[in-house]
């Protein structure tokens, strides 16, 4: 009997809408499913702005807990709403073709407090906020939160607001979008607004094979490089960033454009940039140091209140400044990331003549052959790999994959006994596991291996004011040990890890459940007890 889908939604009729429309299109492809609602505490909490709730994914995180639980199988979201980074364990399993993407203005009256100096509009975002008093100094913005229902209904019930601001995508997909709208063509779009994601569990793989269908390659090449811009800031709810990437179907290009702002609207920062389709790969990146080098940080910084923290942790992962917002204000911390990749150059010469079966164990060797190859001079017959998200990586950017398995064993396996290959191609890690190479050559087989990147070692001296280290690995163990002393608190993302750091440390701690956000609510439950 095939499984039984379980959607996790939030109750909001948006919300609903939402997962309803995914779960039409699973029936369409012949899965079953069935709806779960779940309360947010962006839902509950209704009388805060959004950046003083101090919680990492508001709308999405008791959907995380839920599905970590096995409650649900998979949750729809909002992209826009989904920290950049996802608790571990949970993956983006698709994102569907995206809607419209613009705010609109919905009038309480008419038009004519553009021109005045008194015009009060109301809206909860602080990037709406931000771009309307850059556009309109002289207006006031009050705050506005609530589902779309409420939202409406609190304008029409204000006796002082002349407009509010609203999603596109989400009046028009309830049928409430009235014909006195104003499209604000001019305010850059939250990353991913209009688009809605589905996230699974990373080893659910009957799931993840039903939402891969439900993928539109190019929503999901756009909103990534919209999300990639937000990260690499470091922004979230605490910081008024808009991002814009759409495919010009004339020139295949896609078009860019991002702004940074201070919360009052009086000082912003902006970027507009083009890449080709498929060579967009530094395209985030490149927009984001645009904005850095331009006083970036320091503008974000002019909103942040100073406090002297009384505790000082450490983070051997690079977090985003949403996720530093949920620690306490009594915790200082600093992050750097203790593992790092580097691309290798692989020399032509490997490239010279068809290689007849080719073998790839991750994502990151598949980014080094694109890092030193063009697709067209990649002369593969065989493309084996490990990993779903490899597999698709490869057949999006390099070719068909003739078989993919779960993992390196069960690949060497097949290649030995099933199509008994006679010699391959090992696309690698300096550090790698032996298991596939050993297999392979203990059954007769040639493992040609090429050094396609480096994992490297990245530590860094940490002082000896800080407390406490956040840990997500035992490689970030062995990298911090290079440089420091285990005579620190090790706060570790779950058991293994925590395994290792008991080798080393009296005092380790360990989430409740293997996320970063777990990791971030351990820290503050464990000071606030002192």
């Amino acid at each position: 009997m095939q499984k039984i889908i379980r959607i996790g939604t939030r109750d909001s009729q948006l919300a609903l809408w939402q997962a309803n429309k995914v779960r039409k299109e699973l029936t369409e492809l012949g899965y079953e499913s069935e709806l779960v609602p779940i309360k947010s505490l962006g839902d509950i909490v209704l009388d805060k702005p959004l950046y003083e709730l101090g919680v990492t994914g508001v709308f999405t995180k008791n959907l995380d807990i839920a599905m970590l639980n096995g409650d649900i199988d998979i949750a729809v979201h909002s992209l826009k709403d989904v920290p950049t980074v996802l608790p571990e364990g949970i993956i983006q399993a698709a994102v569907l073709k995206r809607a419209n993407y613009t705010d609109l203005l919905v009038l309480k009256g008419n038009e004519e407090f553009f021109g005045q100096p008194g015009g009060i509009i109301a809206t909860g975002s602080l990037r709406r906020k931000a771009m309307w008093l850059n556009r309109y100094p002289t207006h006031k913005v009050e705050d506005l939160r609530g589902n779309v229902n409420t939202r409406l209904q609190k304008l029409e019930d204000s006796e002082t607001w002349d407009g509010a601001i609203f999603a596109a995508a989400g009046l028009e997909r309830l049928g409430m979008r009235s014909k006195g709208a104003i499209p604000l063509t001019w305010m850059i779009p939250a990353p991913a607004q209009g688009a809605i994601m589905v996230t699974a569990l990373e080893n659910d793989e009957f799931v993840k094979d039903a939402c891969e269908q439900l993928n539109h390659h190019e929503t999901k090449v756009c909103v990534g490089i919209e999300r990639e811009f937000l990260n690499l800031l470091e922004g979230g709810c605490t910081a008024p960033i808009g991002a814009l990437a759409y495919v010009d179907d004339k020139t295949e290009e896609i078009n860019f454009q991002g702004v940074l702002l201070k919360r009052d609207g009086s000082k912003k920062i902006t970027v507009k940039k083009t890449a080709k389709m498929g060579r967009h790969r530094y395209l985030a990146k490149d927009c984001a140091d645009y904005v850095i080098n331009r006083g970036g940080k320091e503008l974000m910084a002019e909103d942040e209140e100073v406090v002297a923290p009384l505790q000082n942790i450490y983070s051997t992962k690079k977090l985003s400044e949403f996720q530093k917002e949920t620690l306490s204000d009594t915790i200082g911390i600093q992050d750097s990331d203790f593992i790092k990749i580097r691309f290798n150059r692989i020399p032509p010469k490997v490239m010279k003549n068809e290689i007849e079966n080719v073998v790839i164990t991750s994502q990151n060797g598949v980014e080094a052959l694109l890092n030193s190859f063009t697709k067209d001079e990649m002369n593969f017959k065989n493309i084996f790999c490990v990993g779903r998200r490899t597999k698709k990586l490869i057949e999006n950017r390099i070719g068909k994959v003739t078989y993919v398995a779960k993992n390196a064993k069960k690949l060497a396996d097949y290649l030995s006994k099933e199509l008994k290959v006679d010699e391959v191609t090992y696309f690698c890690s300096n550090v790698r596991l032996d298991v596939l190479p050993a297999f392979l050559k203990a059954h007769d087989v040639i493992v040609n291996e090429v050094e396609a990147y480096k994992t490297m070692l990245s530590s860094e001296k940490i002082s000896d004011e800080v407390s406490g280290v956040l840990f997500y690995s035992p490689s970030g163990i062995e990298s911090y040990l290079t440089e420091n002393t285990a005579n620190k608190i090790a706060f570790c993302i779950g058991e293994t890890t925590a395994k290792e750091a008991r080798k080393h440390f009296e005092n380790v701690q360990v989430a409740n459940l293997p996320s970063v956000d777990s990791v971030l609510e351990l820290v503050n439950s464990y000071f606030s007890k002192e």
